[in-house]
């Protein structure tokens, strides 16, 4: 590079030299003449041309037809260009007009040019490289940015726990593609005990897919809520979704509701994956026609029933599965997903079946291609029941084993209990314990196998807090835990690892490890005696006040507050008015979780061209606003009567 400057300082030295008594006169005139932006189009034949004559070219004597980057070039004044070849591929051109004398251009000048083109070139080329480069960097970043927040999005809105139906039992797997499709579930709690069970698909990846399986799943909520029938649910949500859905997306999307008393099963269907319902070697598809969400106005779902019998099992699933392909490049297929149902036990873990038999097919090193999301819904047969006694299952997710993965476990599960207000020192002693647990898991069981989950579980009960981590190295029982010798570890006798068993049973109160033929099992147990229990309750009242509808918020806005949510907002709907105020005077906690409600409640807002106000925010909370942008989507008023005082001045 400085061998490059300093032929370009001894050329330009030379031009100056060489410059006659008119010089300013001429300068003068040259000044007038702009340094051209030219970009040549691939198929241009001057490209050609430059290529195999790499010197110095005088532009005006210069003919070649149908080449518009030399029409360019003479409108711009150029006199001689040369070309920057490196690697035989064009990578700029040196230009330039006349001289500031009455001379021509010598053949000194041209051959400092070509030697000075010759060292340019290289040089140019390496920066255009370095440029590429950084532009890459760029997006790679901004591309990874859209990824994280997409995953953010579905993981915050996918249920926290399954539904405990006295007879039946339920199961969920969800494993994110690389660049996260639009998978989603969810359950939804009814009048009279049903179950509403939803999965869906939205077309498209990342960030946009995400948004808008948030706003459908928030409109499907909202309209499964009021008691309407499946074909009404899908009918009403895709009216809503119609004239602002982005092109070229849609939504694959099945709802049922469950009567769980009789084991009735009403379903419709919006161009989803055909559900299976089996028993002992026999498979049915559930049928149901009807257009994917979005695609096309006015609608109709038809609706079908079936009902389940005692051992008798649904499978729901996404495109994830039946469309993964193995090296072969052969697809899994409905036919095999039917074979490997009609093989399946009686009494096997359906989830844990399917997923092993999916593993064995697309083989190591599979890269998934989408989303892959099951759900099963089985009827017990009255012999089976419940391990659990009388504690409550809070919440029950699988993650990748994927290192940095216990982080996320760590700060869910913080998440999960915090309305039991467990004292702060006895938490993180939890959290850490619950960390190691998940990265033995990981890296002994599943041996950082991402397509291998680890399966977390947390219930409660009156005396204690559990938290189970199970992963798929059966093989590999793990052994009970000792104290480390750390003396033999410092005289290297050991190695210095092997303190994760023995820290989490320091670290909790009681520590439970099993093994069977398809999990191993580390059990985390929190004594809760002596503790006063505080599971908030969560209310949402609806009143009318000067022309607004204005929702009273009490207690803690987590999971546990999404259908009282949904149904006080219906409510206010109801109200007719221009705005809704959402009070939050008389709320104590706001999760992840409850944000995403929030936004959930502004797509809906927003949709029907409605306000959605909000007061009595803590300071706290009015930050959290600002930080998610909350704040620039709703106006935020310090208390009641401000707010309503803005909206009878703004009337």
């Amino acid at each position: 590079m400085a061998a490059l400057l300093q032929h370009l300082r001894r050329f330009l030295a030379f031009l100056r030299a060489r410059t006659s008594r008119n010089t300013q006169a001429v300068a003068k005139r040259s000044l007038q003449i702009a340094s051209p932006v030219l970009d040549i189009a691939p198929d241009d034949p001057i490209i050609a041309y430059f290529l195999r004559m790499p010197e110095t070219v005088d532009i005006d004597k210069l003919q070649i037809e149908g080449s518009p980057a030399l029409q360019s070039l003479k409108e711009a004044g150029v006199k001689l260009s040369v070309p920057l070849v490196s690697q035989g591929e064009l990578v700029g051109l040196l230009n330039l007009g006349p001289r500031r004398s009455e001379q021509d251009y010598s053949a000194d000048d041209r051959g400092l040019l070509n030697a000075l083109a010759s060292q340019a070139a290289p040089a140019v080329r390496v920066a255009q490289m370095i440029h590429e480069q950084q532009i890459a960097a760029r997006e790679h970043e901004r591309l990874e940015q859209e990824l994280r927040v997409a995953r953010l999005i579905q993981q915050t809105l996918l249920p926290k726990k399954l539904p405990e139906l006295s007879g039946w039992k339920l199961a969920a797997y969800y494993s994110p593609a690389r660049f996260v499709g639009g998978d989603f579930y969810d359950f939804i709690y009814l009048e009279d005990g049903r179950l509403g069970i939803l999965i869906g698909d939205v077309t498209d990846k990342g960030v946009p897919a995400a948004l808008l399986m948030a706003t459908t799943r928030s409109i499907l909520r909202s309209i499964a809520l009021t008691g309407a029938s499946p074909g009404a649910v899908l009918e009403h949500t895709n009216t809503m979704l119609h004239p602002d859905i982005p092109p070229k997306m849609f939504v694959t999307c099945l709802y049922a509701v469950l009567e769980p008393r009789t084991g009735l099963l009403r379903f419709a269907n919006a161009g989803h994956d055909l559900p299976r319902r089996w028993r002992n070697g026999q498979v049915v598809e559930l049928r149901a026609t009807g257009m994917p969400l979005g695609l096309m106005p006015d609608m109709s779902y038809e609706e079908q029933e079936t009902t389940l019998a005692p051992g008798e099992h649904v499978l729901f699933y996404s495109d994830g599965l039946v469309e993964a392909h193995n090296a072969e490049h052969e697809m899994f297929g409905f036919p095999r997903l039917t074979r490997m149902l009609e093989a399946m036990q009686p009494d096997a873990d359906g989830i844990h079946f399917l997923l092993e038999q999916f593993r064995l097919f697309v083989g190591a090193g599979w890269e998934q291609e989408d989303d892959v999301t099951l759900v099963t819904v089985q009827r017990l047969d009255e012999r089976q029941g419940t391990a659990d006694g009388n504690r409550q299952m809070l919440a029950e997710w699988t993650i990748p084993s994927e290192l940095g993965n216990e982080r996320l476990v760590m700060a869910r599960v913080g998440e999960i209990v915090a309305p039991l207000q467990i004292e702060r020192k006895k938490l993180e002693r939890l959290q850490t314990a619950v960390a190691e647990a998940t990265i033995n898991a990981m890296e002994h069981g599943n041996h950082y196998q991402a397509d291998l989950p680890v399966c977390v579980q947390v219930l409660v009960s009156s005396t204690d807090l559990v938290v189970r981590i199970k992963d798929h190295g059966q093989k590999v029982p793990i052994p009970e835990p000792v104290i480390p010798d750390l003396e033999a570890k410092l005289a290297e006798l050991q190695t210095p690892r092997g303190w994760g068993l023995f820290l989490m049973k320091n670290l909790v109160d009681d520590l439970h490890i099993s093994s069977d033929d398809t999990y191993n099992t580390i059990e985390l147990v929190m004594s809760l005696r002596g503790m006063v229990m505080s599971m908030k309750t969560f209310e949402a009242l609806v009143r009318l006040q000067s022309r607004i509808a204005i929702i009273d918020l009490r207690g803690e806005i987590n999971t546990l507050a999404e259908d009282a949510l949904q149904r006080a907002y219906s409510e206010a709907e109801q109200c007719g008015t221009q705005a809704i105020l959402l009070n939050f005077a008389a709320v104590d906690y706001v999760n992840s979780t409850g944000i995403a409600l929030i936004v959930g409640l502004l797509a809906r807002a927003r949709k029907a061209q409605r306000k959605l106000l909000a007061c009595g925010l803590s300071e706290h909370y009015v930050e959290i606003f600002r930080i998610t942008r909350l704040a620039d989507f709703l106006r935020v008023f310090p208390d009641e009567a401000s707010a309503l005082a803005s909206e009878e001045a703004s009337a």
